[in-house]
């Protein structure tokens, strides 16, 4: 196969990088730029471990390709806080609201890309927010 050259924003940064056509977004995150805080829980889609998102949607990077990304601009756990934690992140550990951590990113992810959309959300939206990330710890 041909690799597609990509340009896009990671994180604020232009980022440009090489793949294979059929090369998911996440691979790449992790292993060519390091940015390894999305997970690979489920390769699916449903276990929310490894969102990201692109142009302010949410989106699971095992299922987007990393030449959809060309263009773009793609916002992960890392690029959440800049020189300080996000409220989000300090909330979290404020009340221990994590355990192993290999949810916990997509979790974020996921919940300021919400209060993004709406600053003051029901339950029940937060609830549909969070409903795609799944948690072993919890036994969900």
């Amino acid at each position: 196969m041909t690799a597609v050259l990509v340009s896009t924003t990671i994180n604020g940064d232009t980022v440009e990088y090489a793949c294979q056509p059929d090369e998911p977004l996440l691979d790449v995150l992790r292993n060519r730029l390091g940015l390894t805080g999305a997970k690979e829980g489920c390769g699916t889609g449903d276990c929310g471990a490894c969102s990201v998102t692109v142009d302010g949607a949410l989106v699971c990077s095992c299922l987007m390709l990393a030449a959809e990304a060309n263009g773009k601009r793609v916002e992960t756990i890392e690029g959440m806080a800049k020189e300080e934690l996000h409220p989000l992140q300090r909330k979290f550990i404020e009340h221990a609201a994590l355990q192993c951590g290999f949810c916990t990113p997509g979790i974020l992810v996921a919940a300021k890309a919400l209060l993004e959309r709406n600053p003051d959300p029901t339950d029940t939206e937060v609830r549909y927010w969070l409903a795609g990330n799944l948690c072993r710890c919890t036994g969900y």
